[in-house]
């Protein structure tokens, strides 16, 4: 059984880095507290209740790959464009809701703390990589993105956030990740 991923078009492909440009979606959202593995556990936690009816309508909705993070207080470094420090902060933690959804079909999250919501179209800088996604990982990485954006004179439009295509009982040697920033798109 294949898992849905979010379409995108590929606007550029060099080695592990590409640039893509994702259509509209709908995703289902919390901002949760703690540091990188914590704000992941809770968040994920809060929306699979939401998909596995903890809804209004009590419907179950096929799981979507990536689950997707994203620091809301993320702190940048003096030494390095940007940089994810160990620490506490927000998260928002996003599950991306099949295709076949719109906002009016969704049913309303029994729990307060799970947003429904619409994100635009949106371009992002994506860099893939394998292995165990903490927090020493996914700074390095977000530093290699970094410095591919800026080699690419592109402009960063938000955040840094990890992107994570597994469930917990895959090997880690097998995991799928990527730290993705949203850009702007060149006129």
């Amino acid at each position: 059984m294949s898992i849905e991923e979010p379409k995108f078009a590929l606007a550029l492909k060099d080695g592990a880095f590409e640039i893509r440009d994702y259509a509209a979606c709908i995703v289902a959202e919390v901002t949760v507290t703690g540091d990188q593995n914590e704000a992941s556990s809770t968040g994920f936690r809060l929306l699979a209740g939401y998909i596995f009816g903890g809804n209004a309508t009590r419907q179950k909705i096929a799981m979507t790959a990536p689950v997707t993070k994203t620091a809301s207080s993320e702190k940048i470094a003096m030494t390095a464009p940007v940089t994810l420090i160990a620490g506490v902060s927000d998260w928002l933690v996003r599950f991306t809701m099949p295709a076949r959804y719109t906002l009016a079909d969704l049913p309303v999250p029994n729990n307060k703390a799970v947003r429904i919501i619409a994100v635009p179209a949106a371009r992002f800088a994506a860099l893939r990589f394998s292995g165990l996604a903490g927090e020493a990982k996914v700074a390095a990485e977000t530093e290699r993105l970094m410095a591919f954006v800026a080699s690419r004179n592109l402009v960063a439009m938000g955040p840094c956030s990890i992107a994570r295509y597994n469930p917990p009982w895959t090997p880690w040697f097998l995991r799928r990740n990527e730290v993705m920033l949203p850009v702007a798109v060149s006129a």
